[in-house]
C-alpha cells in the first residue's frame, strides 16, 4: 500500500501557520508529515524560514496518528551530528515513536551561513558518512567518544532517549550515492520519480528492502487552485527554483542566486512540470509516476502558503481517495 504525505514547507510559512497545517492535514487524512530545514527560502518571495526543529517539537504535540520527518536535515555543517542526535531523539520522544530522521548532504543556501565554506561533494558525503556513524552511536545509549576525518566527540550521551529507536532516511540522487548510503540507512529519500533508484538500492547487499522494510520516500509539489491560471502564477513565482535539478540546486548560495539562475524559466515551463489548478486527476496522473517506480511514501508539496487553508478543507480528502483507488 502507497502512503501519502503532507509537506510543511517551512520556506513558504511561518512558525505558528505550519502547526496550525499540521494539525489541519491529520485530520485531512494525511499518512505521514515531512518538514524542510531550510536557514533560507529559496526564493524572497516564499518569505519564510522558521526553525524547523522548533516547529517539528509543536507539531509533535499538535498531532497524534501521522508519521513526521525531516526532508532533509543535513547533520554536518549548520548543526553538529551530536546536536542532531539528541534533538531526534527528543522529537522522537515528543511524537511517541513517530518520527524518522531524514538527512542529506547540504545546500550551500543554508550551510553558507556558518562562514565554514561550501566543501565538494565528495567532501559533503564523507561528512555525512561521518554524521550517521555518530548518531547511530548516540543512539545506543552508550558514552560515545569519536575521532573522525571531519568530526570529533568528546564523552557524549544522550539523556532522554526513545525506547523505539530512530530510524534514518538518507537522500540520494544516483548509484553513487545510493551503493555508499544504503548500507548505512533504514529508508531511501529521493525526489525524482525513478525506478532504478529503488532497484538499484534493492541490489545493494547489506541494505534493508524497500517495501519491507525499508521506505522509499518521495516528493513532488503540486499547485491545486480553482482558477488555474492563478495556480500557474502562484507556481511561477513561489517554485521556480525547481527547475534548476539538484545539481544546480545545491550550490547556490542565497535567493539572489537562485533569483539570476531561473529569471528565464516561463509560467508555461513551470505548468509542463508541476500540475497547476482544480483538476484532481491530473495531480493524481502526476503522482503515479513515484507509485509506479517502486516508491512506497509520496510526500505532496502544496505551492503557496494562501492556499493552504483551501487546499486541506476543499481538495486534500478527494484527491487523497483518488490516489488510494488509483494506487491500489
Amino acid at each position: 500500500m502507497t502512503n501519502f504525505g503532507y509537506t510543511l514547507m517551512t520556506e513558504q510559512s511561518g512558525p505558528r501557520e505550519l502547526v496550525r497545517y499540521a494539525s489541519a492535514a491529520e485530520q485531512a487524512g494525511f499518512d505521514f508529515e515531512v518538514m524542510s530545514d531550510h536557514y533560507s527560502p529559496w526564493l524572497t518571495e516564499q518569505g519564510h524560514a522558521p526553525y524547523a526543529w522548533s516547529v517539528l517539537g509543536a507539531v509533535a504535540q499538535a498531532t497524534s496518528r501521522v508519521g513526521l520527518m525531516t526532508y532533509v536535515t543535513c547533520p554536518s555543517m549548520r548543526y553538529h551530528p551530536a546536536v542532531v542526535a539528541q534533538k531526534a531523539a527528543t522529537v522522537q520522544l515528543l511524537s511517541e515513536g513517530r518520527f524518522t530522521l531524514g538527512l542529506g548532504s547540504g545546500e550551500n543556501l543554508n550551510e553558507h551561513v556558518i562562514g565554514a565554506g561550501w566543501p565538494a561533494v565528495e567532501t559533503r558525503q564523507e561528512m555525512l558518512t561521518e554524521a550517521i556513524e555518530i548518531i547511530r552511536q548516540l543512539h545506543t545509549g552508550e558514552l560515545v567518544t569519536y575521532r573522525g576525518q571531519h568530526f570529533d566527540v568528546d564523552s557524549a550521551w544522550i539523556w532522554d532517549l526513545p525506547e523505539q529507536p530512530v530510524e534514518i532516511g538518507v537522500a540520494v540522487a544516483g548509484e553513487r550515492g545510493i551503493r555508499h548510503f544504503a548500507p548505512l540507512a533504514d529508508h531511501l529519500v529521493a525526489v525524482e520519480p525513478r525506478a532504478d533508484l529503488v532497484t538499484t538500492w534493492n541490489s545493494v547487499a547489506g541494505a534493508p528492502t524497500i517495501g519491507e522494510p525499508a521506505r522509499a520516500v518521495g516528493q513532488i509539489p503540486i499547485c491545486w487552485g480553482p482558477d488555474e491560471d492563478a495556480a500557474v502564477r502562484t507556481a511561477h513565482e513561489q517554485f521556480r527554483w525547481f527547475a534548476g535539478g539538484w545539481k544546480v540546486n545545491a550550490d547556490l548560495p542565497t535567493p539572489a542566486g537562485f533569483a539570476g539562475a531561473t529569471q528565464f524559466v516561463r509560467p508555461e515551463d513551470v505548468a509542463d512540470s508541476i500540475p497547476c489548478g482544480p483538476d484532481l486527476d491530473r495531480i493524481v496522473d502526476s503522482v503515479r509516476a513515484f507509485w509506479e517506480a517502486g516508491f512506497t511514501d509520496i510526500a505532496l508539496v502544496q505551492i503557496g502558503d494562501d492556499s493552504q487553508d483551501a487546499f486541506l478543507r476543499e481538495a486534500a480528502g478527494p484527491l487523497l481517495e483518488k490516489l488510494r483507488a488509483a494506487s491500489r
